[in-house]
């Protein structure tokens, strides 16, 4: 589906390189919307900067680690200079280092998913709100999980991890909902993205279950959570704040 209302808009894209980021740096770009793709690997981001760019698109590529301060505040510093403006912001970067009981994580492990998943977002969203504040309203879609409305075994931290996205995510449209920012959040199932390729390699038998989880009878790609965000990015929802859009093939309706 193409939203015309999305044409020369800015969008910023975090973890935009590969996987759900990468699905979605190109839909904007196919709904004519000027992209930033952000991501600590940079030689990946200008790869697909140049691609875009090559087919007439327009986009740049940002190196970034959302857990830092600094490369955050410049990030989004350059979408401006570049562009002029920050219309959208998919704060889509995130981390899952480990399957393990509470009580066999590592304090490393927990510290590095809490300080990309959760500190990072909260950090984009600390100056990209400033910027749309400044121009008078944005719009931002947060990358939660379901595994931020249910609970898994073995997926404790991760899962605290989302669920203090949505909590992010509620905040924000509350505070900044009369100013003019939309924030709401996309919650996939199991995707079928570079990590999950990892998860099965270590794990073989977790593909059926991943299928047999999904009523739908498969596992969701990149595409479908870029169409959810493309949607949510869009004046088509217009009256949608604070939200958690479920895309999970029917994952939590079991």
């Amino acid at each position: 589906m193409t939203y015309q209302d999305l044409e020369g808009k800015v969008a910023l894209v975090t973890g935009g390189s590969f996987g759900i980021g990468r699905s979605t740096v190109l839909a904007y770009v196919s709904n004519k919307a000027r992209v930033a793709i952000a991501d600590i690997n940079l030689e990946a981001a200008q790869a697909l900067a140049d691609e875009v760019n090559a087919q007439g698109g327009e986009a740049i590529a940002i190196k970034a680690n959302v857990a830092v301060a600094s490369e955050v505040e410049a990030m989004v510093k350059t979408v401006v200079e570049t562009f002029g403006r920050l219309d959208i912001a998919f704060n889509n970067a995130g981390i899952d280092l480990t399957h393990t009981p509470l009580h066999g994580a590592s304090e490393d492990d927990f510290d590095a998913m809490m300080n990309v998943n959760v500190k990072g977002v909260w950090l984009c969203m600390e100056y990209e709100i400033e910027q749309m504040l400044q121009q008078g309203g944005g719009v931002i879609v947060n990358t939660a999980s379901i595994g931020g409305v249910l609970a898994a075994p073995y997926m404790g931290i991760y899962g605290a991890t989302k669920h203090a996205v949505i909590g992010l995510t509620k905040t924000a449209a509350v505070e900044y909902g009369r100013k003019g920012i939309r924030t709401n959040a996309i919650l996939p199932a199991v995707i079928n993205t570079e990590m999950t390729a990892k998860v099965y390699a270590n794990d073989p038998s977790m593909e059926q279950k991943s299928l047999r989880a999904h009523p739908i009878g498969r596992i969701g790609e990149p595409e479908d959570i870029a169409n959810g965000v493309m949607y949510l990015s869009s004046d088509a929802s217009s009256f949608m704040l604070g939200h958690q859009m479920l895309l999970d093939g029917g994952f939590t309706a079991l």
